[in-house]
């Protein structure tokens, strides 16, 4: 979830710990960095009364400085700050209730003390005749980091590692292959980390700015911002989702090749039990593309060319391709980090959940599956509004599932079995919303022949909710901000707003969709109480709301007078098929001019007049 989304799900107090944070930063910084100045200088100096949008824009300019504090005091922090932030960067850990961190916590400790165990066997049993064993090199770094622990006590210090030292013992773990479990277990060793005292921990980042805390839905959240720049501080190239999809593009032999490098079994073990080996390894992305990937004596020209097989089967939209190996790792490196959104907009919300569904129908255990690899509650209700929120995409449910599984779904599902299996199917997809939006009129008139006669399947009591969800595809098409996290964020039981559509930081549009089976829609006091409720509820999140839009078959002459003469909302009426129109004239244009402002005229819009305008 973005850290603007946070921003709008927090109240003033949740929130109060991070904007202090920018502020005490943005006190040093601005008499050195004129852009925060030039900022600081838009909010008069006051970052407690800024927008949620304002915020954002200079957390945006600040950041380069937020962390470099956040790397110190961290440090300052110990060890269990720094296995609790490495479970909440972790994927969907972004967002979870305090009990469930803890137990997530508690297990992972509790590996971490079998591996430092298990560490400290075989450590002990080195013979001096071990020339460079696997328990000779452990050795060697076990002394290493211990004397960097230590050292300080010789000076009457506290005992600690810096950030200088951890960057020393960093390097030596690279060229003596000691993996980032075996670097946790000694560690674990020398400084032990407490078992206890999660909440503490917690309290300890929230204090600094990095994690925000709902008292009242007892939730900790990590905005997407916060999950980089974790990453960034733990040298971590790639999200774990991002390394699968590498490595289920890669062939047996390669995973073979990676676990040879590290000295690891591979005789008798399965494909995906390869995969999730390598994965735990916690190695370098790099260091996998540029070296263990290919077998010894490879030559430069062969390397270069599986990188660019590589980015093709990975589909990953890149102006070039890179001259040297290093270019192509970085190119492939850029375009996973930044992928999420472009995502996102492979689908349609009508088309995600369509996805969803299917996978759920041919595999009854996916939910269990995504809870598993992405360390969700087992109560957890999972649904599309919820993998958003997590940044769980389309695609990365794809590639959770195994090559053969993907194999068996395009089989039964009549898909074309050449090329890229995945994006066949996302494709199938984004082809079923523009069959509903070509066929949107009778859609909204509820009228199941004619959608009967055009192959389409669905039972009358989802129309309203297939109306609501292809209007988003139609508004996402048009290239406009549907905002499903805000949605979410201020939805309740009670009160469940169609569509949000962001026009920045601050304002939205409320929108509503309405079928109609016989005549024109009439129910104006019902309507009108419902999104002025929804009006409500985003100006209590701090947006503003520029207008409300609603979609329907058609109106009665009444229902249309009375949105024109309401003083408490601007609304906009909107004809389906006139939308429909709109968007036929969007995708007829080479080079497409289209505002949302089109839709804040109030009254009934003309359709053909705004078609005639893109």
């Amino acid at each position: 979830m973005k850290l603007s989304s946070v921003l709008s799900l927090v109240n003033q107090v949740e929130k109060s710990k991070f904007i202090n944070a920018i502020d005490r930063i943005c006190l040093e910084a601005v008499k050195h960095d004129n852009k925060i100045a030039t900022q600081l200088n838009k909010l008069d100096g006051q970052i407690k009364n800024a927008t949620s949008n304002d915020i954002t824009q200079l957390f945006k300019i600040v950041l380069p400085h937020f962390e470099k504090s956040v790397k110190e005091q961290l440090a300052m922090l110990g060890a269990q700050a720094t296995l609790l932030t490495n479970i909440l960067s972790r994927d969907g850990n972004c967002i979870a209730r305090v009990n469930w961190i803890e137990s997530l916590y508690t297990k992972e400790w509790e590996l971490i003390d079998s591996k430092a165990n298990e560490l400290r066997s075989e450590i002990a049993s080195i013979s001096d005749d071990d020339i460079f064993s696997e328990g000779k090199r452990l050795g060697i770094y076990h002394a290493c980091l211990k004397e960097a622990y230590s050292n300080d006590e010789r000076n009457n210090r506290e005992a600690k590692i810096t950030d200088d030292e951890r960057g020393i013992l960093n390097v030596l773990a690279k060229h003596l292959d000691v993996t980032s479990d075996n670097q946790a277990g000694i560690e674990h060793l020398i400084d032990q980390i407490p078992k206890n005292g999660v909440q503490d921990a917690i309290n300890d980042l929230r204090e600094i700015g990095l994690v925000f805390v709902s008292r009242k839905r007892q939730t900790v959240y990590v905005p997407d911002e916060i999950v980089s720049l974790f990453h960034r501080l733990q040298g971590k190239e790639l999200a774990d989702k991002h390394l699968l999809r590498i490595l289920r593009t890669f062939t047996d032999a390669e995973l073979s090749n990676v676990l040879k490098n590290h000295r690891k079994k591979i005789r008798g073990v399965e494909r995906k039990d390869k995969i999730v080996n390598i994965i735990k390894l916690g190695l370098s992305v790099t260091q996998i593309l540029k070296v263990d990937m290919f077998s010894e004596g490879t030559p430069v020209n062969d390397c270069k060319d599986r990188l660019k097989t590589l980015i093709q089967d990975l589909d990953l939209e890149l102006d070039k391709f890179g001259s040297t190996i290093e270019e192509r790792i970085d190119l492939i490196l850029n375009a996973l980090n930044q992928s999420s959104e472009r995502e996102f907009n492979a689908l349609s919300a009508t088309g995600f959940k369509e996805l969803f569904s299917t996978l759920q129908n041919h595999f009854p255990s996916l939910a269990t599956i995504l809870k598993q690899e992405f360390e969700l509650e087992e109560q957890e209700e999972l649904d599309v509004e919820k993998l958003r929120a997590l940044s769980i995409t389309p695609y990365d449910i794809l590639y959770m599932l195994t090559n053969d599984e993907v194999k068996s779904v395009v089989e039964s599902m009549g898909i074309k079995k050449r090329g890229n299996l995945r994006l066949n199917i996302l494709s199938s997809f984004a082809d079923a919303t523009d069959k509903l939006i070509d066929n949107y009129g009778a859609l909204a008139r509820r009228d199941l022949a004619k959608l009967k006669s055009e192959n389409i399947d669905v039972a009358e009591a989802e129309l309203g909710v297939k109306f609501e969800e292809v209007t988003k595809a139609i508004f996402e098409q048009l290239g406009l901000e549907v905002d499903e996290d805000l949605r979410r964020s201020i939805n309740t039981s009670k009160d469940k707003a169609d569509i949000l559509i962001s026009l920045s930081e601050d304002d939205v549009i409320v929108g509503e969709a309405k079928t109609c089976k016989n005549g024109d829609f009439a129910k104006y006091s019902t309507t009108s109480r419902q999104v002025k409720s929804y009006v409500g509820r985003c100006e209590g999140a701090g947006k503003r709301v520029a207008q409300v839009l609603i979609v329907a078959p058609s109106f009665s002459d009444d229902f249309v007078e009375s949105a024109e003469m309401d003083t408490e909302v601007n609304i906009s009426l909107l004809e389906a098929d006139g939308l429909k129109r709109i968007l036929d004239a969007y995708r007829a244009r080479r080079k497409p001019k289209f505002s949302a402002k089109l839709f804040t005229k109030g009254g009934l819009l003309k359709a053909d007049l705004i078609a005639k305008n893109i």
